[in-house]
C-alpha cells in the first residue's frame, strides 16, 4: 500500500471563457496530497489517503471520489469544522497560484494515528498540512515515525508562499525532515525558494547529504532530473501538449514515481540508471495528461504508455 498524507480541499478554479473583472468560480476536488492519491489510485496502485475530512457537502464529495477511484480511506478522520478552500489565480500560460481560507477548517486538526497497516510500503507527504498547525506537528511525526519503521517516504515541499508566515522557520523545519526522507521531489520554483539565494545545485547537494536517496526536480515544460546520493544525474525531457493549466501535475508526478518505482520492486534497493530514467519518463507522461485538461485530473493507467 502506498499512502499520501496531508490536506483535502476545495480548488476555486476561475472559468476561461469568463472574461469579467471578477470571473466565475467553478469548485474543483483539490489539495496536493489528495490529488496524489487519487492519481496513486487512478495508476492503479493500492493507495490510501491519510487525512481529516469535513462532514459538509465538499467533504463529502472528496470521500465519494477517493472511492470512486479506489483509494482506501479507513485512515481518513472526519470533523465537523467546514473544508479548506483555495482561490486558484491561473495566468496566460496555465501555471496557477493561490489564495487560501483555511481558518478553523478541518484538515488543520488532523490527530497522529495510532498505526500504519502492516501492508504499507510507501507514505508521502506535502503542500498545506505540513504548514498549518496543529496538524503540521502531527504529519511530522507521522513522518519521522514512518521512517524509523523502514517505510519509503516522500516529501514534496509544494511551497505556498502564502501560507509561510516565518520563512526562516519553515526553512529550518524543511531541514529538520530531510533526514527522515527517502525520496525528495520539487519544483525548481519550490528549490529555489528553500535556497534562498543560494546556488540550488550546491543546494541539492547539501540536501542529499542531509539523507534522502534521490532529489527529483520537476522543470516544466523542460521535464524532470533526478540527483541521487551515489553522484549519479538522470534527465528526461518533458512531454509537449496543449497545457490547459498545470492544476494537479506536480501531485501526478508524485504518484507516478512512487507507482513507477513500486512496479520495478525499487521502494527497498537503489534503482539503477535505467530504471530512474524509466521513471521519470513515466513521470513526465502522467504529467502531460494531466495538463492537458482543467483542474486536477490525474490520469488513468491506460493512458500512460510508452511512445
Amino acid at each position: 500500500m502506498i499512502i499520501s498524507a496531508g490536506e483535502a480541499l476545495i480548488d476555486l478554479v476561475p472559468q476561461r471563457n469568463d472574461n469579467a473583472a471578477l470571473p466565475a468560480l467553478e469548485p474543483k476536488l483539490g489539495g496536493g496530497p489528495f490529488n496524489t492519491a487519487r492519481a496513486l489510485g487512478r495508476l492503479e496502485a493500492t493507495a490510501a489517503f491519510c487525512s481529516r475530512i469535513s462532514h459538509d457537502h465538499f467533504g463529502e464529495a472528496l470521500l465519494d471520489a477517493l472511492h470512486t477511484d479506489g483509494v482506501d480511506t479507513s485512515l481518513v478522520q472526519r470533523g465537523e469544522e467546514p473544508t479548506t478552500l483555495a482561490v486558484a489565480h491561473i495566468d496566460p500560460s496555465g501555471s496557477a497560484a493561490y489564495s487560501f481560507y483555511t481558518e478553523g477548517t478541518a484538515d488543520r486538526l488532523f490527530q497522529l494515528p495510532p498505526a500504519l497497516p502492516d501492508s504499507t510500503r510507501a507514505i508521502c507527504f506535502g503542500t498545506c498540512s505540513l504548514v498549518l498547525e496543529p496538524g503540521a506537528t502531527a504529519y511530522e511525526n507521522l513522518l519521522c515515525r514512518a521512517a524509523a519503521q523502514g517505510v519509503f517516504t516522500a516529501l514534496d515541499p509544494n511551497i505556498r508562499t502564502g501560507l509561510i508566515k516565518d520563512p526562516a522557520a519553515y526553512r529550518a523545519r524543511f531541514l529538520g525532515w530531510l533526514p527522515h526522507v527517502r525520496l525528495l521531489k520539487l519544483s525548481e520554483e519550490d528549490a529555489a525558494w528553500l535556497a534562498d539565494g543560494a546556488p540550488v545545485r550546491t543546494v541539492l547537494k547539501q540536501w542529499l547529504a542531509a539523507g534522502p536517496q534521490a532529489v527529483v526536480l520537476t522543470r516544466g515544460a523542460d521535464g524532470l532530473t533526478a540527483l541521487t546520493a551515489e553522484g549519479a544525474e538522470h534527465t528526461v525531457p518533458g512531454v509537449a501538449v496543449d497545457v490547459v493549466d498545470t492544476i494537479g501535475a506536480g501531485d501526478t508526478v508524485n504518484a507516478a514515481l512512487l507507482h513507477r518505482l513500486d512496479r520495478l520492486g525499487a521502494l527497498t534497493r537503489t534503482p539503477t540508471g535505467d530504471e530512474w530514467e524509466d521513471v521519470l519518463a513515466y513521470a513526465a507522461r502522467a504529467a502531460a495528461v494531466t495538463c492537458s485538461r482543467a483542474g486536477a485530473q490525474p490520469p488513468y493507467a491506460h493512458e500512460v504508455v510508452s511512445p
